[in-house]
């Protein structure tokens, strides 16, 4: 009797290629969707989210807790990786063989013990984080749904050296990511600076904003009771939006404008693409162009869950047709060593 081969036999090993000079990619899914914590401490409340057709729940384990948006930065990795490869017509793997070093330097993190404990535990997050989502599964005959459930690592190793220093890491990715990046045309390029960025929300908002705005000269706005929902976080709203417009006060997210309008009692954050190479200034006070468009181009927000720091297993229920986003007619330094820290 044959004996049956690991997931790990059945795939072919790849080698991260060298990082000089390799542009940052995401996937657009996970720029669009909730599917990290925004926070350092960790975070055991799931995420739920249902908007438009698409659901997802995302959950963590007590010693653990939810993957950050900094553990994130090792997907980013992994997908920069696996188009790089496609681009010098060497086949990608779901199995991926880096030394730590390798991985930090290219998250433009230190090389210390300590950051190398900090990859360990994101690793860790990684893999004991679950999701589950109907993103990118066809419907059944029957008109139901499918759901995914997956975690981003299925699994990952480290080769110890006899001194006790890592010789490098193997990890294997979930099919449904792998997927998603192999298909260049759901994957975006990020600002080289994007590391740089030290905040959960900003981080977070930086995602979204290259996902809708992208290089739209008309730009993007969104509601801010939406940016709310579709951000997952745990602070309370009025919190949220003080942080946002903090962020559109200090122009802090690379390659973007950001502006907060009032309309009819409703705030609205807009963006649009910055002319290249033009200095930034602060537009926190500038005026939207009038002739804004307020009509939403969105699926309306028709369910979301997620705890909030006084009501940590409260659900939040939001009903209407216009709550969404719409179109407005209108060698990198390291980051601070926030990254992969342990929350």
């Amino acid at each position: 009797m044959s004996k049956r081969m690991s997931e790990r036999e059945q795939l072919s090993l790849f080698r991260a290629l060298p990082h000089d000079g390799m542009a940052l990619r995401d996937a657009q899914d996970l720029m669009a969707y909730p599917f990290f914590s925004l926070a350092k401490s960790p975070r055991i409340v799931p995420i739920r989210f249902e908007a438009g057709g698409i659901s997802l729940t995302v959950e963590g384990v007590p010693e653990h807790g939810i993957a950050t948006i900094w553990d994130a930065d090792v997907l980013i990795w992994a997908a920069s990786q696996i188009i790089q490869a496609k681009k010098e017509g060497i086949a990608p793997s779901r199995l991926m063989v880096a030394t730590p070093y390798e991985i930090l330097r290219f998250a433009q993190r230190g090389t210390g013990r300590s950051d190398y404990l900090a990859l360990r535990a994101a690793l860790d997050r990684l893999q004991s984080t679950t999701v589950a989502t109907t993103l990118r599964q066809r419907e059944r005959p029957n008109g139901g749904k499918r759901a995914h459930r997956f975690s981003w690592i299925n699994e990952w190793k480290e080769y110890i050296r006899p001194d006790g220093r890592s010789d490098g890491i193997e990890l294997i990715l979930a099919d449904w990511f792998f997927t998603g990046v192999m298909e260049e045309a759901l994957v975006l390029t990020l600002d080289p600076t994007y590391f740089r960025l030290s905040g959960g929300i900003e981080r977070w908002l930086y995602r979204l904003v290259r996902k809708h705005g992208g290089r739209q000269p008309t730009g993007w706005r969104f509601e801010m009771r939406h940016l709310y929902l579709k951000s997952g976080a745990l602070q309370r709203s009025r919190d949220f939006a003080a942080h946002v417009r903090g962020l559109a006060l200090r122009q802090a997210l690379p390659g973007y404008r950001l502006s907060v309008e009032r309309r009819g009692g409703i705030e609205w954050l807009a963006f649009h693409a910055c002319p290249e190479h033009s200095p930034k200034t602060d537009l926190s006070t500038a005026r939207v162009e009038r002739d804004l468009s307020t009509a939403s181009v969105e699926e309306p927000v028709d369910f979301m869950g997620t705890g909030s720091v006084d009501h940590r297993h409260a659900t939040r229920v939001i009903t209407g047709a216009n709550i969404g986003g719409s179109p407005a007619q209108n060698g990198p330094q390291p980051a601070p060593s926030n990254g992969f820290e342990p929350p």
